[in-house]
C-alpha cells in the first residue's frame, strides 16, 4: 500500500548554487506539501550511515566525501502516491537522461552531483525520514 509521504534531501551542489528556493517552489508547485524540513550538514558517520546500502560499491568513498561537502536540505513531503510522484518530480539520477522540466534535468551538474535525492520506496521513506527527523512520527 502507498503512503501519503516520502523523504528528500537537496544535496550539497544545490545548496552550494543557490537553488534551494527554485527546488522547494518546483516541489510545491507539484502538489507537494512540507511537514518537516531542516538545513543541516552530514558528518562522515552520518553519510557512511544513510548510504551504508553502497558500501562495497566503488563510489562509497566518493559519495561520502560528497554528501558531507556542505549542507543539505532535508525535508518530509505529504502528497498522495508521494513516493512514485517525487521520483517523477526529480527524473532520472543521470541529468542527461532525465526528463525536461524534471529538478536533476534543472539542478543537476552530472551522475554525482545530481542536485537531490528521492526515497525509492515506501519503506525507505520512513527509514530515510526517521533517520533525520528522530524523534517524530512521520510516517
Amino acid at each position: 500500500m502507498a503512503t501519503n509521504r516520502t523523504f528528500t534531501m537537496i544535496k550539497p551542489d544545490a545548496v552550494e548554487n543557490g537553488h534551494i528556493g527554485a527546488i522547494l517552489e518546483k516541489i510545491a508547485a507539484s502538489g507537494f506539501r512540507i511537514v518537516a524540513m531542516k538545513l543541516t550538514q552530514m558528518t562522515t558517520g552520518d553519510a557512511k550511515t544513510f548510504y551504508g546500502v553502497h558500501k562495497e560499491r566503488p563510489f562509497f568513498g566518493e559519495l561520502v566525501e560528497y554528501m558531507t561537502s556542505g549542507p543539505i536540505v532535508a525535508a518530509i513531503l505529504e502528497k498522495d502516491n508521494a513516493v512514485e510522484d517525487f521520483r517523477t518530480l526529480i527524473g532520472a539520477t543521470n541529468p542527461e537522461d532525465a526528463a525536461e522540466g524534471t529538478i536533476r534535468k534543472l539542478y543537476a551538474k552530472s551522475i554525482g552531483e545530481n542536485a537531490i535525492h528521492g526515497s525509492d520506496s515506501d519503506e525507505n521513506a520512513a527509514i530515510e525520514g526517521a533517520f533525520h527527523f528522530s524523534g517524530r512520527e512521520m510516517f
